[in-house]
């Protein structure tokens, strides 16, 4: 079946980060989307767009300020959806090359998109296999406050913007809890790679790819391609 292409998504603070680490370990190459959104904001074409929208009150140091242009985007839908047309063109371009890259590389087992609007930007028509990183709100909500200081209503304008996670479950092929242990988590993920016969490199700890993403091709699902095309009505 060749190189299995697989799409991580998952709730916000869900550990999507934690899992596509551990699938780097495997030997996976794993493209981040959220990397990506850093570097659509750096290109100058995208960075004079939004500052002539927006003013040089979200610069910073001469660059774009991403706590400044949330602040606007998320309290804002048209804002929000001006931002997107500027920059996932060149996201899911870099997507595509990064994958056709790691795909070219024999060594290759697994190419894994980490992308947790993969669903509502059709991102994931690139991947073979969804899965979905699962973890209670309250904790995910305590993950956030602590790792990037946000409240409550910081995650939940941000869940506004994004496909109930209800919803995302549907579309997956297999399900991984990260509520509890590392050791637990990497059992589970195991599992999974196992059912989906990905094969791993022999000394996953000794390998650590990451910002291009590793995975195997599978099947095209007829759900997903389903949700893809209701999505871009």
């Amino acid at each position: 079946m060749g190189v299995m292409k697989i799409g991580l998504i998952g709730g916000i603070g869900s550990g999507k980060s934690r899992v596509a680490e551990s699938l780097a370990q495997r030997g996976a190459v794993v493209i981040t989307a959220d990397t990506l959104g850093h570097e659509a904001l750096r290109q100058p074409a995208i960075r004079q767009a939004l500052v002539s929208r927006w003013g040089n009150a979200i610069l910073t140091d001469g660059e774009i300020d991403r706590k400044k242009l949330a602040a606007i985007v998320f309290a804002n839908e048209e804002d929000r959806r001006f931002l997107e047309s500027c920059s996932f063109p060149w996201i899911e371009q870099q997507i595509r090359e990064r994958i056709q890259a790691a795909l070219a590389d024999p060594k290759v087992p697994m190419v894994v998109l980490d992308a947790a609007i993969m669903l509502e930007t059709g991102w994931g028509k690139e991947c073979d296999r969804i899965l979905f990183v699962d973890a209670p709100r309250e904790l995910r909500l305590a993950r956030l406050k602590e790792q990037r200081g946000w409240t409550e209503a910081d995650l939940a304008a941000r869940e506004q913007a994004q496909m109930p996670l209800d919803q995302k479950r549907k579309f997956a092929h297999a399900i991984i809890e990260n509520r509890g242990s590392l050791e637990a988590l990497h059992q589970r993920l195991d599992e999974i790679l196992a059912e989906w016969g990905i094969g791993t490199c022999p000394h996953p700890a000794a390998v650590n790819r990451s910002s291009s993403g590793r995975i195997h091709r599978w099947e095209k699902n007829d759900k997903l391609a389903n949700a893809y095309k209701q999505e871009s009505v």
